[in-house]
């Protein structure tokens, strides 16, 4: 975690609010309170402050890679550390201010504390003047001291300064005033005093070459800004030379000069061919701090290239070549360098003498060197020598800085950063190889330009107050210190009775505002100066608020904070901090007060939330501001990610989890190797995790979760090693070369974090198989290098795979390729055999010989052949390919074989002989004697005597026995009659032939075979096996028509093997682990169906059934019958009752039926009589039927049953049988039935007075009617 975002102005977790009041418009938009947010201005530490407590609470032994910091810094403290031009560090790394939880706790590098003391300095330093006062000018910006400038563009020399009323500005060259307006090239920029000198229109910029300095002036004095020597760029050509080749004998050392053309400023050096290809460097090779190119002793193939010096310049980025050198070498081996060139003795193996170490730079046993103090010093030591030396520094009386020495150039060079006084003595290098070794005395002076001890501030006075200007400096010679006023000499500046100078200070007394003035103090000795403006200024000023008013500061937990409360008056006013309005002055314990107002709180705690005061105050009144704290939790990854180790291709998840403050808004990001990680569409980034899908090699790295709010953040890191195939090794190389051998040596690719196992090399040949690879030797992973066994006359060409646990990786580039001499073959083809064809044929064949076995060119073969123990001599024929075949053999005879193998360089050693036959013919003569034995109804025995060796034509491979079934036994059974063989190998006289039919008749012939073929057929024997038991019946089915009856079918057997007897049905009873007795049915053979009766109508039953013969039973088939409906109904039943479908279902059909019986109740109720008005004396219609009770009848037409009801004899409608009456459906009314329960279908409804009165009709006070209105 080296990559951290800065917090706050000095490191804390927060933000700063301030008030609307003042601020701009989108400050208060952002906020409807009374505070709004701005930049923290008060934060130390960049870690977590934990006290002890909360440390052990939260680390639980846990070793953590974290730091928690903030990310804002306050625009007051930028100014502090402008002003103090100190750019603040990126990630100060832990303090001991607090136990921050680090995997592993480093200490701060020197700048760190150097920059901590500088942001004291910052708190204690003096109080800068409000721009809106009167005040002397003060330079802000200019040029550097040595200000080199491109001679392609215009020249700029900055000066800028403030001031009230503004400064003017005008410019000294070489101690000389410089009329701007009188040089057209040069202007200077509105409101600053930079220069700009335009050559565009044309000029030289070197005529503007010389000392500049700029003084910014108004009413109240002059302030004065560096000497600026302005030094055009240059970048001369290279003089034109020719160079003649330099010889040097092999083993002497070389020293190639590059003297470069001067430049301005110094070009860069470095040394290529001129085909522009870097020069190789080691420690026997290597360029020096002035340009040189250095051998410490010269080889062979140092002449393989030349050599040239470049120089590239700053400012033109041109680089400019000087004419290369060409090397010839003077050897005692010309030839063969590359087998000497890995040779553990490789200056004695080619001849070269070895001597003991001299030094080519420094010259002699002792030099010495100056050097300013805060520079690099850099001491050099190259030395010559056989073997090359090696290089070791020491200092006398002490050891090494190690924190600041570092070796560079192959140990040729000590480099020390940022000396100092201490840094002083005496170094010396010692070179050494086995020969001896010399040693060379460097002393080290050091010296300082000046610096500054106590540099002059402004001094801001009141009227009657005194005060002081310091100027004290160091430095090696001692600094001597000259004052001067408004740009002038102090002693040539008029009396002022209220000042005294006293060396390097400036002492005021009684000051009055004419002693307002700027001061310089210049301190210089023979290495520099320094130059420093100070100005007094004398003001009568009430306090007041420089910051907004009502600050809200955001702060995390256990943080070392600081709040700021920037003032200004004259005479400085005192300020004190409360809290919450009451109270004593925050100061002391927990708080500390610096000079500029600023208030630290040491370590933020929960309670120290709330309201801060700040209230300055001097002889002229006061002012107080505001800044209410707010106290966050701070933001932890409690669940880090891991170190993690995958092979390619899985899957990897990283873990993230975070507890933050809720009121903070967080976000998670991650890093991969400290930069932002792209999330492509192989990872997932979850709001805990990160999954890597199908890792691969770039993958591998590290990942830092980072979790951030607004005001802190907090970060883990974890490694991922993606174990994967190792790199293809590279750079093969042949040395040792041999007749028979070679060393192969190559560089081993990367392993891929799984170590290499082996390495397989294999060879290819441009003979025999060109393109084809070969493997031809194994070796452990930790060589590179071997030697390899070589076959004569083949041009080997060679790579190499490296394997570790993950596979193989690609082949390295081949080698050059290396043909050995050849050579007569010292082996012969294998696997020489010799076999007919034909029955009057020899066909020998045998295995080519390949490329590493050939030894020379056009390979041939000697075949050789003669009948065995004949003493006949041998015939032969040369072969190119791998067969041969001899004609007009004799049947089957033994033939002794030889293939010898022979090229340009000779014959290969003498074959041994290998027996090969001639062709077979078929056999000419039958088993005799052939004798059957039944051995059961499906096997019997063969018995036969053996043919004559001579009757056979070939080798005897078995004896075959052909056999068919004839017929069956059983009258109108269809049988194949295929025939069937079996095997007897070898010279045998009986076997066993099984596996038939029983209860049928057979027939058999005998043969004998050899690799031709068949023989003549015995004579034909018949034979007849006994009855056996049937097989299984076939198709028996259980069928379950009923609760009382199963029906039982089946077919005969396909296979009766005898005469049918019957047949056999046992079953028995069963209720889950329940069994009840056996039950055992014959049936005639005839018979393929039985009814069982039932006697438990729950109970399953299991039926086993076979055939039988007279000699048993068969093969018996079972089944079971069906699940009885109730018990299936049942459990389906207890199934679905659960379900909650079902039961929605059944809801659903309820309300269906309800509205049903409803809607037939209103449809039912319109056959009988309604009251369809109150008795009034309103006359009925001439239509209407009166009656005496008010009501009516229905017409016939309407007065029908109602749908599925009966109708009666007399007329009235009838009620199903239901168990539900409509009188049950009635509201207020008393249903009446007739005598045969009929319905009668007059309702009476009792109306109240009110009802009565604003209704015409009573259909609408009934909710059975209004439905039926609704219908």
């Amino acid at each position: 975690m080296r990559r951290l975002a800065a917090r706050g102005a000095a490191g804390d977790a927060g933000e700063v609010a301030a008030p609307a009041a003042g601020g701009s418009d989108s400050a208060q938009a952002r906020s409807p309170s009374p505070w709004r947010l701005i930049d923290l201005g008060a934060i130390w530490n960049t870690g977590v402050f934990l006290p002890a407590a909360a440390w052990n609470g939260a680390s639980s032994g846990v070793e953590r890679r974290r730091l928690n910091e903030a990310k804002k810094l306050s625009s007051v403290q930028k100014v502090q550390l402008k002003r103090l031009k100190v750019t603040r560090p990126r990630g100060l790394g832990n303090r001991e201010w607090g136990r921050v939880p680090r995997m592993a706790r480093q200490p701060a590098p020197p700048w760190v504390h150097a920059a901590f003391l500088l942001c004291l300095l910052s708190l204690g330093g003096a109080i800068e003047i409000p721009m809106d006062l009167t005040q002397p000018p003060t330079i802000t910006k200019q040029s550097v001291k040595d200000h080199i400038v491109d001679p392609r563009d215009n020249i700029l020399i900055e000066c800028e300064a403030k001031g009230n009323p503004a400064p003017s500005f005008h410019w000294t060259r070489n101690s000389r005033f410089f009329n701007i307006a009188k040089d057209p090239r040069v202007s200077m920029r509105r409101r600053s005093g930079t220069l700009v000198i335009d050559f565009r229109s044309g000029g030289r910029p070197e005529e503007y070459e010389g000392e500049y300095q700029c003084f910014a002036r108004n009413k109240f004095g002059t302030a004065l800004s560096n000497r600026i020597r302005l030094q055009v760029s240059k970048s001369p050509l290279w003089p034109k030379e020719n160079l003649d080749p330099v010889v040097v004998q092999e083993g002497a050392p070389l020293t190639l000069q590059c003297n470069p053309p001067p430049g301005l400023p110094s070009p860069v050096i470095f040394w290529m061919s001129s085909s522009m290809e870097p020069i190789a460097q080691d420690k026997r090779v290597s360029q020096g701090h002035n340009g040189d190119l250095y051998f410490s002793n010269v080889m062979l193939q140092d002449m393989q290239t030349d050599y040239s010096c470049n120089a590239r310049f700053h400012f033109t980025h041109t680089i400019q070549q000087k004419n290369p050198f060409t090397l010839k070498v003077l050897t005692n081996h010309p030839y063969n360098d590359s087998s000497l060139r890995n040779h553990p003795d490789m200056y004695s193996a080619r001849g070269v003498a070895e001597r003991t170490p001299s030094f080519m730079y420094p010259q002699g046993t002792a030099s010495s060197q100056m050097v300013l103090r805060g520079m690099d010093l850099l001491l050099e030591c190259i030395a010559s020598g056989v073997p090359t030396p090696d290089i070791a520094w020491y200092k006398k009386g002490g050891d090494l800085p190690s924190d600041k020495a570092k070796f560079e150039n192959f140990n040729k060079a000590l480099r020390i950063t940022n000396v100092s006084e201490e840094d002083s003595g005496e170094y010396f290098c010692l070179a050494s190889n086995k020969m001896g070794s010399i040693r060379h005395t460097i002393s080290v002076r050091v010296k300082a330009a000046p610096y500054w001890l106590d540099e002059p501030k402004n001094l801001i006075l009141a009227p009657g107050e005194d005060g002081r200007l310091v100027c004290r400096a160091n430095g090696n010679p001692k600094p001597t210190v000259q004052w001067m006023v408004n740009g002038e000499p102090l002693q040539s500046a008029p009396p002022n009775p209220n000042r005294e100078v006293a060396g390097d200070t400036i002492i005021f007394r009684d000051t009055q505002i004419s002693s307002r003035a700027v001061y310089q103090c210049n301190t210089s000795n023979e290495h520099g100066y320094l130059l420093a403006n100070a100005f007094v200024s004398v003001l009568d000023v009430p306090p007041r608020m420089l910051s907004p008013r009502n600050q809200l500061i955001r702060v995390i937990l256990y943080n070392r904070t600081r709040l700021d409360c920037p003032f200004f008056g004259s005479p400085i006013p005192t300020l004190r901090w409360f809290k919450n309005g009451q109270g004593s002055n925050l100061d002391g314990g927990n708080y500390h007060v610096y000079e500029n107002g600023s208030l630290e709180i040491k370590m933020i705690r929960k309670e120290d939330q709330g309201i801060y005061t700040c209230v300055a105050t001097n002889i002229l009144g006061k002012a107080e501001n505001q800044v209410r704290l707010e106290v966050k939790d701070p933001t932890r990854i409690y669940r880090m990610p891991e170190d993690q180790v995958a092979k390619r291709g899985t899957t990897v998840q990283l873990e993230c989890r975070v507890k933050h403050d809720p009121s903070l808004k967080l976000t998670v990001s991650w890093l991969k190797d400290d930069e932002p990680l792209y999330i492509g569409n192989r990872m997932k980034k979850e709001d805990d995790s990160l999954t890597i899908f199908g890792v691969a090699e770039r993958d591998q790295g590290s990942y830092t979760c980072v979790a951030s709010t607004e005001l802190d953040q907090d970060l883990a890191k974890a490694y991922l090693t993606v174990l994967g195939r190792p790199d293809r090794p590279r750079d093969l190389e042949l040395t040792d070369l041999a007749e028979r051998s070679v060393r192969l040596t190559w560089i081993p690719g990367d392993d891929n974090n799984s170590p290499i196992t082996d390495y397989v090399v294999q060879f290819e040949e441009d003979q025999f198989q060109p393109g084809v690879w070969h493997d031809h030797s194994k070796y452990p992973g930790s060589v590179n290098s071997a030697v390899l066994r070589l076959s004569p006359y083949v041009n080997y060409q060679f790579r190499v795979i490296a394997i570790n646990e993950v596979g193989s990786s690609h082949p390295s580039l081949p080698s050059e390729r290396y043909r050995t001499s050849g050579a007569p073959p010292e082996s012969n083809p294998g696997d020489v055999k010799g076999e007919g064809t034909r029955k009057n044929n020899m066909e020998i064949t045998w295995t080519p010989m390949n490329a590493t076995s050939a030894f020379g060119p056009n390979l041939r073969y000697i075949v050789k052949w003669r009948r065995r123990e004949t003493r006949e001599a041998w015939n032969n024929v040369t072969v190119w390919g791998s067969r041969y075949v001899v004609g007009q053999t004799p049947v089957y005879v033994p033939y002794e074989i030889r293939v010898q193998a022979e090229n340009d360089f000779g014959k290969g050693p003498e074959p041994e002989s290998v027996i090969g036959y001639s062709g077979e013919d078929y056999p000419r003569a039958a088993p005799t004697e052939v004798k059957v034995r039944v051995v059961n109804s499906t096997a019997i025995n063969l018995q036969w005597n053996r043919v004559y060796p001579d009757t056979v034509q070939g080798q005897l491979r078995e004896y075959r026995a052909y056999y068919w079934r004839e017929s069956s036994l059983l009258k109108n059974l269809w049988v194949s009659q295929k025939r069937q063989q079996a095997s007897f190998p070898g010279d045998r006289l009986r076997g066993v032939v099984s596996r038939l039919f029983p209860y049928s008749n057979y027939k058999l012939e005998m043969v004998v075979v050899n690799g031709r073929g068949d023989g003549p057929r015995s004579e034909t024997k018949e034979f007849t096996t006994p009855e056996g038991v049937p097989s299984a019946p076939r198709r028996f089915r259980v069928r379950q028509p009923n609760l009382e009856t199963i029906n039982l079918e089946w077919d005969h057997p396909e296979h009766p093997n005898g005469i049918m007897l019957g047949y056999t049905l046992k079953y028995v009873a069963f209720n889950g682990t329940k069994v009840g007795k056996q039950i055992v049915e014959n049936f005639s053979p005839n018979q393929t169906k039985f009814v069982v009766q039932r006697t438990d109508p729950v109970s399953r039953y299991r039926f086993t059934l076979s055939a039988r013969t007279q000699v048993g039973s068969g093969e018996a088939v079972t089944e079971e019958s069906p699940a009885p409906p109730n018990e299936a109904y049942t459990n389906n039943q207890a199934d679905i009752a659960t379900q909650g479908w079902f039961i929605g279902l059944m809801c659903a059909i309820a309300l269906l039926v309800l509205i049903l019986l409803i809607v037939c109740f209103i449809k039912r109720s319109r056959g009988g009589k309604y009251p369809v008005r109150e008795k009034k004396d309103v006359p009925l219609g001439p239509e209407d039927p009166k009656e005496e009770d008010g009501s009516f009848d229905y017409s016939d037409e309407d007065n029908k049953p109602l749908q599925g009801s009966q109708t009666s004899l007399d007329g009235t409608i009838k009620q199903q049988e239901s168990d539900d009456s409509l009188v049950d459906y009635g509201e207020g009314g008393e249903g009446q039935f007739n005598e045969d329960g009929s319905f009668i279908g007059q309702y009476t409804v009792k109306k109240d007075k009110d009802e009565t009165e604003g209704n015409e009709s009573s259909e609408a006070t009934s909710p059975v009617n209004a439905i039926y209105s609704l219908a």
